[in-house]
């Protein structure tokens, strides 16, 4: 009888760290996919924000050049894209936050060894250097605006170029804090060598923001603008053109 019992005690109690043991485990299970949850839903919410850009960066490239050709017809004011924009200023600006993509990658191969220390301080890196591109961006924001007197509404050029190049900085920023929650959680023992994903999903995020403003930069600062035919010669042309299509040109 009292070996029946002990077996049954034996039964009971691998039961339930195997019951335990598959709880832990589900905790964060995979998806249908084979990726975890939070990493996926990351790469979702990415897509979507590349559609977003991608409409601001669309309305950028139709629009650019149209307030050089405005101000040669007489119809709009600048001052204009080649009069404002300081590409090595901004080259600078764009290093520094290319380089933090090398902390953020350092920061999660910290934490992938356990290194809490090496991670609070590549983590720390990345939001200094997102800062310090931040700064840069507000002061030319300010030099354009005091100095140049180009704001949201002088021309095109000043409404899709603040539109564009702020909606960026707003991600920078948001990135800003939450690598700054990532800080906070470390410095609490909340983020340990299993729970990497953490750091990995918020690092999907701030490689993004890199890239789309490499793309930023390359579109307005670096690609030359093109000469734009002024509206009046165009509208006389297009007009020119239509009555010889009717035959009474």
């Amino acid at each position: 009888m009292a070996q029946a019992v002990a077996t049954l005690e034996q039964t009971q109690g691998a039961h339930g760290a195997g019951h335990d043991a598959g709880h832990g485990h589900a905790e964060h299970p995979p998806t249908s996919t084979g990726i975890d949850h939070r990493k996926l839903l990351m790469w979702a919410f990415l897509a979507s924000d590349c559609m977003f850009f991608g409409a601001l960066i669309a309305t950028y490239l139709i629009y650019r050049g149209r307030a050089e050709a405005l101000v040669e017809a007489g119809q709009g004011v600048g001052p204009l894209p080649h009069e404002v924009l300081d590409i090595p200023y901004t080259s600078i600006s764009a290093f520094v936050l290319l380089m933090s993509s090398l902390t953020m990658v350092l920061a999660l191969a910290a934490v992938q060894k356990g290194n809490q220390r090496g991670l609070r301080i590549w983590l720390l890196a990345t939001a200094l250097l997102g800062t310090i591109f931040l700064g840069g961006q507000w002061f030319e924001f300010k030099s354009f605006y005091k100095e140049d007197g180009l704001g949201l509404t002088t021309n095109m050029f000043g409404s899709t170029f603040y539109t564009l190049t702020g909606f960026h900085g707003t991600h920078v920023l948001i990135g800003v804090i939450m690598l700054m929650s990532l800080v906070w959680v470390s410095l609490r023992g909340g983020i340990k060598k299993d729970q990497a994903i953490n750091v990995e999903v918020i690092g999907l995020y701030w490689h993004f923001v890199d890239i789309v403003w490499i793309i930023i930069f390359t579109l307005v600062y670096l690609i030359p603008y093109k000469e734009v035919d002024v509206p009046g010669e165009a509208v006389h042309e297009g007009m020119i053109r239509f009555t010889r299509l009717l035959g009474i040109g």
